[in-house]
């Protein structure tokens, strides 16, 4: 783990090496062992995002990220990972680390099964 879902605020197709190199990317920003990063990436095209009073301003196109770990971490290292899987996200997508927005759902033990198998809260997954 983790599972990371990326999407991307773009009217144009995005790049098809794109996902394999934002999970290479948050993989090392997270410190994860190789195949334990998992990214699903989302295009969410201009006309479906907006922002209130206007916006967004131009060129201004977000990326958003949630990310889903077995545990989490506590809230300085939880502050590091942010700060590192921003700016990993943000030179991969070529988007201004202010554009990205990291979001961490609860830990994943105990609510998370891979293949059927829930994931237990002893488990190094």
């Amino acid at each position: 783990m983790p599972l990371i879902e990326v999407e991307v605020v773009a009217d144009d197709e995005l790049s098809p090496t794109l996902a394999p190199r934002l999970a290479e990317a948050a993989g090392g920003a997270l410190d994860a062992p190789a195949g334990q990063t998992w990214v699903r990436l989302r295009r969410l095209g201009n006309a479906s995002y907006a922002e209130s009073g206007g916006g967004p301003p131009p060129g201004v196109r977000p990326v958003f990220v949630q990310v889903l770990h077995a545990r989490l971490p506590d809230e300085a290292a939880l502050g590091r990972q942010a700060a590192a899987l921003t700016a990993a996200i943000a030179e991969v997508c070529g988007r201004p680390a202010e554009h990205v927005h990291v979001v961490f759902s609860p830990a994943g033990a105990g609510r998370v099964a891979f293949g059927g198998r829930l994931l237990r809260g002893d488990e190094r997954r």
